[in-house]
Parts: C-alpha cells; structure tokens; sequence
C-alpha cells in the first residue's frame, strides 16, 4: 500500500469527502496539522513516510526532496503556482511536479476589478463615512477616465485586461514573453515597457508568476515611477512587491493606495505597518475564492496524483458524482 501526505489547506476542511476515495485506490492517508503552509521543518517530520503528497504552497526545497528520497514519486500541488517547490531539484531526483494551471483565472481576475472598482469608486471609505455620521461626498472617477497597466500578460492578465476593457480604460501591458497579436488587437492593449506602464497607468496590476525575473518587480525604483494618484493592486504571489518599499511609498504619499491580497509572509504579520493604512485594502490570499473553481481543482489535484503514482482511475468520474 502507498502513502500519501494531504496538506492542502484547501481540502482539509473536507478530508471526510477525500479520504474514502483515495483509500479506494488502496492509498493511505496522512493528514498532518496545517497552518496555511507547511514550513521545511514541518514535512521533515514526515519525510520517508509517503509516496505522494498533495499540497498547498508547502516549502519543498532541495533538502526537503532530498530527505524524501527514494519513496516521493509526485507532488500533486493544489491549483497552479509553484514557486514553492524546487523543481530544478525535483527533475534532477526523479520527482514529478503536477498542479492545475489556469485554475483561478476568473475569481482572481474579477478580484483586481474589484479592487479597481473600490479605489475608483471610493466605495469602501464612503460607507465608513455614512456609517460614522458624515454626509462627505468623496470624489470618484469613472473607469473610462483611467489607465490600467497589467504586469504580467498570461493567462490571469488577459482576464482582467478583457474586463476593463468592457469598462473603457485604456489598456497597457508588460510581459517578457510575446503575447499573442490576436489578443492585443482584438482588445487593444498597448503593450509596452516597465517604466512606461507605471508612469501612465492609474492603476497597476501585477499579474506574473513569481520567478527570479519577478521577485521584487515593484520595489522602492519601481514604485517611484508610478503616478502619486495611482494604485497598486497585487493578486498574484506576495513576493512580486517589496512590502517595506510599498510601506514607504504609502508614507511618502508616492502612490495613492494598494490593494493586496497576498503577501511576503503569510499569515500578514501583526507589526506589518500596512494594517494601519486607510488607503490599503487587504484580504487573506482568497481572490482564488470561488466554489466551481475550487471543486474542479479538488478533483484535477487527486486526478494528478493518481497519474503520478501509475494509478489507473477509469472510475473516478463516478466516484466523484457519488460525492
């Protein structure tokens, strides 16, 4: 019998759905204590016990893998960043890595236009308003009147360049790989470079994969190209922003506001100065959120691993109807 380690955090809460179904294809399960990650540490206390994992944005370095060598065969991560795993180290020690790309691409993206809607609309601070007494009729401004720049033109910031588009911003993007020139004629995105893009754009949504290309693209230089009336909108991975490069530019009244929904470190920690900004909104890395997307991913996860571990699953459509 193989063992399995599920520590995704999304699948916890319903393990009682899962594990009937993965011990029908005689695996056994291991389901550790999760706080929104495992940490190194954490799944060395596991290392050599399973065959395959599935997991959420675990830390899996090259000493984790090694330490799970020879029984780890796949690491079935649940939806579609993984930043988190070596995979140059699992390549080199056999390991396969599966996840699910394109899984969120519609929450995440009405996400940032929710963002966009709330700063341009001053929506959030108008109800504080009201809600403490005052009559005070902030100023907003139409969509139509404003520039989005997307960073990041794959499959999330095509979503979100379409939705703008139907509220008549003018579209920029940046990319280091070619974007189709079907897409950008057919919604009239004006692709440009870096420093461009933030000093035009009102709104700017980082939209890449974290990579060593990525890390840090909106730092202390970067923030300081952007408009003083311009907002920062992050849904993609926390590391793409320098958090005490942004802290500073708030404070420094550089930009006007951020939107951020994931972080450096998460949980956001309790000393982060952005929890004290009014002109920040925050959420706790849940623009993924959607009830569809998430079911789809569930089963896509467990389909991965099967095909990992030579599995063969014919029957897991009907087992998956039964629940």
């Amino acid at each position: 019998m193989q063992t399995i380690l599920l520590s995704a955090p999304y699948m916890i809460p319903f393990v009682e759905r899962f594990v009937p179904i993965l011990e029908h294809y005689s695996l056994k399960v291991i389901v550790p204590e999760v706080h929104e990650r495992m940490s190194e540490e954490e799944i060395l206390a596991y290392a050599g016990q399973f065959d395959g994992t599935i997991c959420g944005d675990d830390r899996y370095s090259e000493r984790v893998l090694q330490a799970c060598l020879p029984k780890l065969k796949v690491i079935s991560k649940w939806g579609t960043g993984i930043d988190s795993i070596n995979r140059e180290a699992a390549a080199r020690f056999g390991i396969q890595v599966r996840n699910t790309p394109n899984a969120f691409t519609l929450p995440v993206s009405d996400s940032v236009m929710g963002y966009i809607l709330s700063f341009a609309r001053q929506l959030p601070w108008m109800d504080d308003e009201v809600k403490a007494g005052r009559w005070e009729k902030l100023m907003g401004r139409s969509l139509s009147e404003c520039t989005l720049g997307v960073i990041g033109v794959g499959n999330v910031g095509k979503a979100v360049l379409r939705r703008a588009r139907g509220f008549g911003m003018k579209l920029l993007g940046n990319d280091i790989a070619p974007v189709a020139p079907e897409f950008i004629a057919e919604y009239g995105v004006e692709m440009t470079d870096l420093q461009d893009l933030l000093q035009r754009s009102d709104f700017v949504s980082t939209n890449a994969d974290l990579n060593p290309t990525s890390h840090h693209i909106m730092n202390a230089r970067t923030l300081a190209m952007m408009k003083p009336t311009a907002v920062l909108i992050n849904t993609a991975r926390g590391p793409l922003v320098d958090e005490a490069a942004l802290a500073a530019a708030l404070q420094r009244k550089q930009i006007a506001g951020a939107g951020m929904d994931v972080f450096e470190v998460e949980p956001l920690p309790l000393d982060s100065p952005l929890l004290k900004m009014k002109n920040v909104l925050l959420a706790p890395h849940n623009s993924n959120s959607s009830p569809a997307a998430w079911e789809r991913v569930h089963w896509n996860t467990i389909r991965n691993l099967l095909d990992g571990l030579n599995i063969a699953h014919d029957d897991l459509e009907a087992l998956q109807n039964k629940r």
